[in-house]
């Protein structure tokens, strides 16, 4: 590399170098990409090899595309890691070639560009790069299609990046000059132009820029000129504009009101299934509003069989989840993907809401994401689930003079992919429609048990689903009418050959144990061998589904499962599975979660396990401790630990405390628990301090117990309470964590003490 002069040019050699380092990296060959790792590291010591790359992207016209863009995304990565060890001839020379070239012929080095400069600009530069939004704006005039789009891509993403910014004195509100600008473009003869232009002033939209609320009635008449645009991305933006302003100015849509609905059933019908999907957001929006009931009314007879046509599998859908090919994938391992990130709930926060409302308003995005994790996270299909499930829940029984006569014809269509559909509508007003829909389950929670033997496994898969969604029915019935024939099948349905099928079984019966509870006692045998089954027939995935559908057998049953019979069956694939899982293996998450709950209901007949599983979660807090205070020593030298060990590990000892009650006394005088405690308390984690309140009387039972004056123990906890809380947390803790905790400190045992403080 040759070092920079005022007017920079490549040194052929050097230049060489570099095309060759470029089209070495679009090797598949894994040692290549690792040698062009290594030599990247190496170039980015000289300050001008960011030199090569913008002349590469921007100046090298004899390359191929490929090759330009790739050299000016490796450059973006450049600048996103080491953008302030540039020199400053280094930055403006890449800053120059940028907005010089702009108007590149090519679509995809046009976009390049925009992202390279997009993420300049967020390193601090649209402060001290005075001309880039000036430059911008003003190349939007230009005659020249290329340098127009160009232009307006980059604004795009400057937007997407940068909108609180924009709308700030920091840059003496350049809104004032771009929205108006923007909004001239809306009419422009580009498609491409009319929706980078939407685009642009949507951003603007949530945080309702003063700019946007000055010109919104400008913007809201450019909108409705907009609504017939045959560009599916014009109506894409359009869709999604009119559900925002749905959100935060609906004054100035409900004079509107009747036609929007009027278009957005046309768009949620359209052919782009993108556009569909924009405008199937608008009906969950509309629900969420006062006006929703006045204002539908009048439409659900032609909203309610758009919505139920919605969610059918799409062609593509079907050929991607294998739904006509009769697949048994349960030897196929699982792949790292497929195995969600997982955050661990304290259970003893988590057993707070057993007797509340029911989450059942958030089954749609949860369960619905599962059953179909081969797709996108959300499609057309689950938002017009979503968007029943709510307007049933605000139509309630008056929805279903529009649905019921379509749903029969569905759950009984000869077609697998209609009759799936009509069970999935089934599941989604289960909530909301509930009082009305009470005649007819009689009829079909038998026909949907019959569909958990159905030949299709994504109809069995959706059948467990749904009737998770009638557990509470089930279970007020007699035993022998619906909750014994469900029980059956579910079981079966867990031992499925269909891992899809297997994980909505195993979650179904999860609901089903928590409505049941002690229902399920007489059948706590033939439930345990089905489980203890699984645990050899299960891949990785569904492994931790399983621990979760064994923790809540426990809780719902309690401490009928303390029978040696049923511990025999049960401890011993739960301890083998302890036992093979290292300390840093987040898989000990869900079994430590099952662990706690069966600990509590076996009570003292957990005792032949507890001093291991004791000793482990204690070494597991003390490891994170440690780490905790490495790095806050020297994070420059370690990672910060994942705290989720030590609340997992600290849940599970509050349940070895509640379940073997005085048996766990020797544990604890043996053990650096309360000091461990005390160090939990000091790390800054609300949600290691519920756990250890969870545990609070508990422990100042047990210091009574080693001989401690009982006032010198609670003098002890509260004075380490309030210093934590009043230094570490105060106006953290929501109001019920607060009140939780204040309910724990002055609980009766306690009064007496404070009373003497008076």
């Amino acid at each position: 590399c040759v070092w920079l002069r005022m007017e920079w040019q490549p040194d052929e050699q050097g230049l060489q170098q570099v095309l060759q380092l470029l089209k070495d990296s679009q090797s598949p060959d894994t040692a290549t990409q690792r040698a062009v790792q290594e030599k990247l590291e190496q170039l980015n010591q000289f300050p001008d090899f960011n030199n090569y790359l913008i002349f590469v992207l921007t100046s090298l016209k004899s390359e191929d595309e490929p090759t330009r863009s790739l050299s000016g995304l490796i450059l973006k990565n450049n600048v996103k890691a080491h953008y302030q060890n540039f020199p400053p001839a280094v930055a403006d020379f890449i800053k120059r070639e940028c907005l010089n070239n702009i108007g590149d012929p090519s679509p995809l080095i046009r976009a390049t560009i925009g992202i390279l400069i997009t993420t300049i600009a967020s390193k601090g530069e649209l402060q001290t790069w005075p001309e880039l939004l000036p430059q911008l704006c003003n190349l939007l005039n230009s005659e020249d299609y290329n340098t127009c789009e160009g232009s307006f891509g980059a604004l795009q993403k400057i937007c997407e990046d940068s909108s609180e910014l924009l709308d700030s004195d920091a840059l003496n509100r350049p809104l004032n000059i771009m929205i108006p600008k923007f909004l001239q473009f809306f009419k422009h003869c580009s498609p491409k132009i009319r929706s980078h232009a939407i685009a642009c002033v949507n951003q603007f939209i949530i945080g309702r820029a003063q700019a946007l609320m000055d010109n919104i009635d400008t913007f809201i008449e450019s909108l409705f000129a907009l609504a017939g645009d045959e560009d599916c991305e014009v109506r894409k933006n359009v869709c999604r504009a009119l559900v925002m302003l749905l959100e935060v100015r609906i004054d100035r849509l409900i004079p509107h009101m009747h036609s929007i609905i009027q278009y957005m059933l046309q768009r949620t019908q359209d052919a782009d299934e993108n556009v569909a999907l924009e405008a199937c957001e608008f009906w969950l929006t509309l629900a969420e509003q006062p006006i929703c009931k006045e204002a539908l009314s009048g439409h659900l007879v032609q909203l309610i069989p758009i919505l139920v046509n919605g969610m059918k599998y799409s062609e593509i859908d079907i050929i991607l989840l294998k739904g006509d090919v009769e697949e048994e994938d349960d030897n196929v391992p699982d792949s790292e993907q497929d195995i969600k990130p997982r955050f661990h709930k304290s259970r003893t926060v988590t057993l707070q809401h057993e007797g509340g409302e029911g989450e059942e308003g958030e089954d749609i995005d949860e369960d619905e994401d599962d059953d179909d994790d081969t797709l996108s996270d959300w499609n057309l299909r689950k938002c017009s689930a979503a968007a029943l499930d709510v307007l049933a829940n605000v139509f309630r029984d008056d929805l279903l003079p529009h649905l019921l006569p379509l749903l029969k014809g569905l759950l009984f269509h000869p077609d697998w992919v209609t009759k799936e559909s009509g069970i999935l509508v089934l599941g989604a007003i289960a909530e909301g429609c509930m009082q009305g829909m009470v005649q007819y389950l009689p009829e079909l929670i038998p026909h949907l048990i019959q569909c958990l033997c159905d030949k299709k496994a994504l109809v069995r898969s959706i059948a467990c689903w749904t009737l998770s969604r009638y557990a509470h029915w089930v279970v007020s019935q007699p035993p022998d009418a619906h909750l014994k024939p469900l029980m059956t099948e579910l079981l079966k349905r867990i031992l499925d050959g269909n891992k899809r099928v297997q994980e909505a079984a195993c979650s179904a019966f999860a609901t089903l144990e928590e409505e049941a509870c002690t229902e399920l006692v007489p059948y706590l045998s033939f439930i345990l061998d089905t489980l203890v089954f699984a645990f050899g027939k299960y891949q990785h995935k569904n492994l931790l589904i399983l621990y979760d559908a064994i923790g809540t057998l426990a809780d719902s049953v309690g401490h009928h499962l303390n029978q040696p019979e049923y511990i025999q069956k049960l401890m011993p694939p739960l301890i083998q599975k302890w036992n093979e899982l290292k300390d840093e293996d987040k898989d000990l998450f869900p079994l430590l979660e099952c662990l706690s709950s069966v600990a509590t209901a076996l009570q003292s007949g957990f005792l032949p396990y507890c001093e291991p599983v004791y000793q482990r979660c204690v070494t597991l807090v003390q490891k994170t401790l440690a780490q905790a205070m490495m790095y806050s020593q020297q994070p420059d030298q370690y990672e910060a630990p994942d705290k989720d060990f030590m609340i997992v590990a600290l849940d599970l000892l509050s349940g070895l405390a509640e379940g073997l009650g005085g048996h766990v006394d020797q544990l604890v005088a043996r053990s650096n628990i309360m000091t461990l405690l005390f160090q939990c308390m000091q790390v800054q984690c609300v949600r290691e301090f519920n756990i250890f309140c969870c545990s609070y009387n508990y422990y100042i039972n047990k210091m009574r117990n080693l001989n401690l004056d009982y006032r010198l123990s609670c003098t002890f906890c509260l004075a380490i309470f309030m210093i934590f809380f009043c230094k570490e947390f105060a106006g953290k803790f929501t109001d019920k964590t607060v009140g939780f905790i204040m309910r724990l400190v002055f609980s009766c045992d306690n009064i007496c003490w404070l009373d003497d403080l008076k």
